[in-house]
C-alpha cells in the first residue's frame, strides 16, 4: 500500500512538474507566411510601430525588426480616434502605460491614448475643456497613463482575443500566442507608433 502511495505522489509531482514546465517555457521563434518572430540574443529598447491599413504590428528590438504580427482594429478602423464610442482606432505616437492580465483577452498592454495632439485637436474644436487638456498634457509629459474618463475615451490597448477580423472598440488585438511575445518586450514605456498606412507613414 505505501509503495502504491509513493509510486501516485511521484506521478502526480512529474504531471505536475511537466506541465509548469511547459506553461513557463520561453516563446519560440516561428514563421507562418509573411508574420514572423525571432528572439534577440540581447536588446536595450524596443519599439512597436503598427500599419492599420495593412493590419501588420511590427516589434522591434533596438533598430532590429524582430516580429511582425498580424491585428484586428476598431470596427470602425477608417480615420483617426477623436472621441468615446466612435470604434476607432488612434493614429499617432504612444507609448506603454500600463500592462497587466486583469482581461478576457489574454493580456492587456494600455496605449497612451490620448495624447497631447489628440487634446489640443479636441480643445480647438470645442470637444473638451482647457482643464481637461491640461490634465492630458501634464500626464504626457510625465510618461503616465492619460485620463481614459472624458470624451476623447481611453483604455486603448494591445491585447489578445484574434486578429481574424476587425472586432474591438477601438484596440490592437493579436491573437492569445503573439501577445505573450509582445508583451516581453514591450515595458512601460515602450514607444508605440501608430499609422495610417505605411505609404502615410514615409
Amino acid at each position: 500500500m505505501k509503495a502504491f502511495k509513493l509510486v501516485l505522489v511521484l506521478f502526480f509531482s512529474i504531471s505536475c512538474f511537466s506541465g509548469c514546465a511547459a506553461a513557463e517555457a520561453p516563446t519560440k521563434d516561428f514563421v507562418d507566411g509573411k508574420y514572423f518572430f525571432h528572439a534577440p540574443k540581447s536588446y536595450t529598447t524596443s519599439k512597436i510601430v503598427i500599419y492599420k491599413e495593412e493590419r501588420e504590428l511590427e516589434l522591434y528590438a533596438d533598430s532590429n525588426l524582430i516580429g511582425l504580427f498580424k491585428i484586428a482594429l476598431g470596427q470602425n478602423p477608417v480615420g483617426a480616434k477623436d472621441k468615446e464610442g466612435d470604434s476607432k482606432t488612434p493614429e499617432g505616437e504612444y507609448y506603454i502605460c500600463t500592462s497587466h492580465d486583469k482581461t478576457n483577452f489574454t493580456y492587456f498592454l494600455g496605449v497612451s491614448y490620448p495624447n497631447t495632439q489628440d487634446a489640443q485637436r479636441n480643445l480647438d474644436n470645442g470637444v473638451i475643456d482647457k482643464d481637461t487638456f491640461n490634465k492630458i498634457k501634464d500626464a504626457i509629459d510625465k510618461k503616465k497613463q492619460p485620463p481614459w474618463n472624458t470624451a476623447l475615451g481611453g483604455e486603448i490597448g494591445i491585447h489578445g482575443g484574434g486578429n481574424e477580423r476587425d472586432w474591438t472598440v477601438g484596440c490592437i488585438a493579436v491573437s492569445d500566442r503573439d501577445i505573450n511575445i509582445i508583451k516581453e518586450y514591450a515595458p512601460l514605456k515602450t514607444p508605440v507608433l501608430i499609422y495610417a498606412s505605411r505609404e502615410k507613414a514615409d
